[in-house]
């Protein structure tokens, strides 16, 4: 459920390393499922800055609306257009389809504050 590749932020928002100085971002199987069935994610724009840790949109479900958190500072390079018409692509597949966006990272060294997998599940624990 908490895949080793990636990165956690307390926040519940992934990170993983793709190519270079490249991430992708979505939110953790845990943050999906405590939302229940998500109706609508707020895209940042291509090109926008994002700061660790800040606020970058807001994601929707038929419970709540939560703000969501970059795990990492950088420029968004990319966002996921197919939650515009398919948002429950967070639900159904929080950690492949369900991706949110791509961030070209301002520091690497970044990841290294965020959780492996291990240190998450104990903090869910």
């Amino acid at each position: 459920m908490y895949p080793d590749d990636l990165k956690y932020s307390d926040e519940h928002e992934w990170a993983r390393r793709n190519d270079g100085d490249v991430v992708e971002v979505g939110v953790t199987h845990y943050a999906q499922d405590t939302l229940g069935d998500v109706v609508f994610v707020e895209l940042p724009e291509v090109g926008s800055k994002v700061d660790q840790f800040d606020k970058f949109g807001e994601i929707e479900s038929v419970k709540a609306v939560s703000d969501l958190f970059s795990p990492v500072s950088g420029t968004v390079t990319a966002v996921n257009s197919d939650l515009e018409q398919s948002p429950e692509l967070v639900n159904s597949d929080p950690y492949g389809d369900g991706w949110i966006m791509e961030v070209k990272l301002d520091d690497p060294a970044e990841l290294d504050a965020l959780m492996d997998s291990e240190a998450y599940q104990e903090i869910l624990e």
